[in-house]
């Protein structure tokens, strides 16, 4: 190991942070410097590109990019609030992973996260060994996840009519089919939960859609119930377009498996939680 990467490792383990549960992290501002980005708007995207990764590799990625705020002074004894996050070890090596390779700090930051974040390469490998009811387990419960943090952050753009804000991002990644139509082109009783009743790639399409409408709802700080309808029907619809793009098949024409997670549940040990 040469000067340059003890400095950097103790550059990184010098900006770590320890929570009340022993858990560490990293500040996203304090690992842009160490990063040598200059400019929070470049740094922030490499961050939404970590993030899309995170999904991408079917992790919550809720669980690794926390928003947290943070207070500057500026001069004159002014203050003003910045954007910030609190980074898992996983989220630190996504952004290495999706920084600019040109850096040197940047292929040191590779390197010195990759090492702690093989428990985390570790599971996705175990996901690919899942049978295709346990991943549809495995979906499901991030969905429920993630539509809990996406309802909270529809609340706090003013949505009271949720059934309502959930059918329009339905609509925009089912082209225009509500939760209804969707029960009723799968022949569903009138009680059951249409996501119980997807495969596990419907279901990961409409968790990256979960995931992705609550970070927009809370980025952009999105306010007022039609905007907040609005913005969900555009990030269903990108995603859409996204699956067409990539000559993926559409979430309408994905069979319907034989038997619900809420049967399965009882036919075996597996759990929705």
């Amino acid at each position: 190991m040469n000067d340059l990467e003890i400095s950097n490792n103790t550059t990184f383990e010098s900006i770590k942070h320890i929570d009340e549960e022993g858990r560490e992290f990293w500040y996203a501002r304090e690992l842009q410097k160490a990063l040598n980005y200059t400019q929070w708007r470049r740094f922030n995207n490499v961050i939404e590109k970590a993030k899309t990764a995170c999904n991408l590799s079917l992790v919550d990625f809720n669980l690794h990019f926390a928003d947290v705020g943070k207070v500057l002074e500026v001069g004159n004894n002014a203050k003003m609030e910045v954007d910030d996050y609190k980074l898992s070890r996983y989220a630190c090596y996504l952004i290495a992973q999706n920084g600019d390779s040109r850096k040197e700090a940047i292929a040191l930051a590779q390197t010195y996260f990759a090492v702690q974040t093989r428990k985390q390469e570790l599971n996705e490998k175990d996901y690919n060994e899942l049978s295709e009811d346990e991943k549809r387990f495995y979906q499901r419960n991030l969905t429920k996840k993630g539509n809990y943090f996406l309802n909270k952050a529809a609340k706090d753009a003013g949505v009271k009519n949720f059934d309502q804000f959930h059918n329009y991002g339905y609509k925009g990644l089912y082209n225009g089919e509500t939760a209804d139509d969707i029960a009723k082109r799968k022949g569903l009783r009138y009680s059951e939960d249409i996501l119980d009743n997807m495969g596990s790639t419907e279901l990961a399409a409409n968790l990256f859609r979960i995931t992705q409408t609550e970070e927009k709802l809370k980025r952009d700080k999105i306010k007022g119930e039609i905007n907040a309808n609005e913005t969900h029907y555009k990030m269903g619809k990108d995603i859409r377009n996204f699956i067409k793009k990539q000559g993926g098949t559409m979430p309408e024409d994905l069979p319907t498996p034989e038997k619900s997670l809420k049967v399965l549940a009882k036919e075996s040990k597996m759990k929705l939680k």
